[in-house]
């Protein structure tokens, strides 16, 4: 009898045991999807930004809007894009078929990072100041010499990265 109690309390002590296991390897598995999303975002920023075209900027703290030039490795062309947090809370980017945005042309959207609560970005400016829009001035160059990019994740990670832009 005492031998099928221990029995008892050694299965149910296993089953639970697994469950733990089980339910660590499943948040093990969302934590990586996230973090594997955040990665291809950044990479996908960085390489946009960095190929930007001295062309007209349109930048606030939510929104940034430019031109860029196609890759050296011809994966993609010359075009206009923009970032935005959109009203789900997910950063979208908007791609044109061209370098200009015309109102003939709408932009095809993709979500590129879901569960965002904040997306902020500031320009450098030619004086080493952080400012939340640009360009301030019309003698301002086109294009900042870096871009700050701030994302809060919904489940409260705060990132901070900053891009340098060639001119």
């Amino acid at each position: 009898m005492s031998a099928l109690l221990i029995l008892s309390l050694l299965a149910v002590m296993s089953f639970r045991g697994l469950g733990a296991v089980l339910d660590a390897r499943d948040q093990v598995r969302q934590e990586t999807e996230k973090w594997r999303s955040v990665a291809a975002f950044f990479a996908r920023f960085q390489r946009d930004v960095q190929l930007s075209a001295p062309r007209p900027l349109r930048a606030a703290s939510g929104r940034l809007e430019f031109s860029r030039f196609a890759s050296a490795e011809g994966i993609d062309m010359p075009r206009r894009v923009a970032y935005r947090l959109n009203e789900n809370h997910e950063i979208e980017i908007a791609l044109w078929p061209g370098l200009d945005a015309t109102p003939h042309a709408p932009p095809a959207r993709y979500v590129v990072l879901p569960a965002v609560a904040q997306f902020e970005l500031q320009y450098l400016d030619s004086e080493l100041v952080w400012v939340d829009a640009w360009p301030r001035t019309e003698r301002d160059p086109p294009l900042p010499r870096a871009v700050r990019l701030r994302i809060v994740l919904a489940s409260g990670e705060e990132l901070v990265r900053v891009f340098a832009l060639t001119s």
